[in-house]
């Protein structure tokens, strides 16, 4: 099963982050448990720049955006 984690502060931009990361693993038909890191020290041992991050297990994929569904889809494929 995926690890996915969203680290940010809880802003809507990390909601939105955390929506579209639960979509592709839908439409993916994968099992992922999806854990939400709002401690900043949590948060920058990923050595974040900007949130909303995207860590899917344990690898930093995004940082500082929204990415599309179809790019979330094709990395937790990979």
């Amino acid at each position: 099963m995926l690890t996915v984690k969203i680290l940010g502060s809880g802003c809507a931009n990390c909601k939105k982050l955390e929506a579209v990361a639960r979509e592709a693993a839908t439409a993916a038909h994968l099992e992922a448990d999806f854990v939400k890191v709002t401690d900043m020290r949590q948060i920058m041992a990923y050595d974040l720049l900007s949130t909303p991050g995207l860590v899917i297990n344990e690898k930093l994929v995004s940082s500082g955006r929204i990415p599309t569904q179809a790019e979330v889809q094709k990395w937790l494929l990979a």
